[in-house]
């Protein structure tokens, strides 16, 4: 049994972190320097394994220049996510990985400013515009869907969703085609994600850092562009609702509000979107027979092949979103998520002081045999209801959780349901025979080689 108790001492930004202030938690900090990076960046899921084996639920370890504290399973998730005493930062904790790359961006930003900015960015995520953009990711789906049809065989399936998912974030989100100028920013968010976890953390010219940062100075400048033409010509595109966006007082978000917004949405919706339908995808081709039993679903709905999928028609599909939240929990995006401790605390009986950086990691959690038996298999049951109802709330948290819920998630449902629906409706994949993908899981999940999946068009 855990405890939490407040002591007065407070985080501030400027505060340097005493390591030897955590020397009483046990862990090991690895190499200097370096500590224990590269064995993070190499296995995630491994290290944090074999780093709970030896030294329990909360460790210390050096990753990326600080030294941190890894709280493990669903009561620290709750701890942190729930946070009602506003006990963790996300600013402080994201900061350090983000802030040369994506500031200020929703998940970066604490408490009531939080509140504030998230508000104003809900209008883009009501039903109106989630019908317009669930009209968009139909159309393109359904058209990248049918050239796999065509060409039945052996494929790459990570590039073939990057780029699918690429399109959508075009049309739903910037409401341009691909050309090259949204190609060049494209790349810049590429070299963006890249460089959060580059294990030099400065931009030195040549290091993954600086083509990071160079990214985001060619974001900027794209998005400051297009701001006022936006908000003349008006639009359904997700860019275009933030540029008419409002605060609570009517004034119209700031210029560097949206690009900031804009910066930190796309990569969340496009990188994040590549991975999880990467995954589901994987799972889909692995176990032949939740392909048969999501096309019944599917098939029930009345719906041919070339008529698009209604809005209405997405409760109807609740399989199909429980075998995505399964391959949600198998790989989860983001694989771990850090804060920093604004007040002195305790936890399963451990002093930590206030400044510390705290991970919480829900590939861990998700994996835990306690509260998901059987846990490398996949099953999609273990999302009815009941099972629900019978489980932590915060055994699964792909999407983090309270406050700083993923305000996208329901749109991450809706564009899974959507391409699960022409996929099957359309092709059988399937994994070629004694193949297995090795999946790099940082920053966010990929195979590394692509993924190899057979196509074959349903009759």
């Amino acid at each position: 049994m855990s405890m939490q108790s407040v002591a007065p001492t407070t985080y501030a930004p400027t505060t340097k972190m005493d390591r030897k202030a955590l020397a009483h938690i046990p862990g090991d900090e690895g190499w200097p320097i370096v500590g224990r990076t590269f064995s993070v960046l190499a296995d995630p899921k491994g290290e944090v394994e074999r780093m709970a084996q030896r030294f329990g639920p909360v460790y210390r370890s050096r990753v990326l220049g600080e030294t941190s504290i890894t709280m493990l399973g669903p009561e620290a998730n709750e701890l942190i996510l729930f946070d009602q005493t506003k006990l963790f930062s996300s600013t402080h904790g994201w900061g350090t990985i983000l802030d040369q790359l994506f500031p200020r961006g929703l998940m970066l930003l604490d408490f009531e400013e939080h509140r504030l900015h998230r508000r104003a960015l809900s209008v883009a995520f009501k039903a109106g515009p989630m019908k317009s953009y669930l009209a968009q990711l139909d159309d393109g789906i359904a058209r990248r869907v049918a050239q796999w049809r065509s060409n039945p065989t052996e494929m790459k399936f990570y590039p073939a969703m990057k780029q699918l998912t690429l399109d959508l974030a075009a049309t739903s989100f910037l409401g341009a085609e691909i050309g090259a100028e949204v190609d060049d920013i494209t790349a810049a968010f590429i070299d963006m994600v890249a460089a959060s976890v580059a294990p030099i953390r400065k931009p030195w010219p040549g290091t993954q850092m600086a083509r990071g940062v160079d990214g985001r100075k060619r974001v900027v400048a794209y998005f400051s562009k297009q701001i006022p033409i936006r908000r003349e010509k008006g639009g359904d595109d997700l860019f275009s609702q933030l540029c008419r966006a409002t605060h609570d007082d009517g004034a119209l978000l700031s210029t560097q509000d949206i690009v900031d917004h804009m910066s930190f949405l796309v990569m969340a919706a496009h990188d994040t979107l590549t991975s999880s339908l990467t995954s589901l995808a994987y799972f889909l081709a692995q176990n032949p027979h939740w392909q048969d039993k999501l096309r019944e679903e599917i098939n029930a709905l009345g719906i041919a092949r070339d008529e698009p999928l209604q809005f209405e028609k997405l409760d109807a599909m609740p399989l199909s979103e429980m075998a995505f939240k399964e391959a949600l929990r198998l790989i989860p995006p983001v694989p771990s998520i850090p804060r920093r401790a604004t007040r002195n605390f305790t936890f399963h009986g451990y002093e930590i002081p206030a400044g510390t950086m705290c991970g919480f990691n829900p590939l861990y959690t998700h994996h835990m045999a306690e509260h998901w038996p059987e846990p490398d298999r996949f099953d999609p049951m273990r999302f009815t209801d009941e099972a629900i109802r019978n489980r932590h709330k915060f055994a699964w948290v792909p999407y983090s959780g309270g406050a700083h819920m993923c305000l996208g998630l329901h749109f991450a449902v809706m564009q899974a349901k959507c391409f699960t629906r022409h996929l099957l409706q359309n092709i059988e994949v399937a994994i070629p025979a004694g193949y297995k993908p090795d999946w790099q899981m940082w920053p966010i999940p990929k195979p590394k080689d692509g993924l190899r999946i057979a196509v074959k068009p349903v009759a």
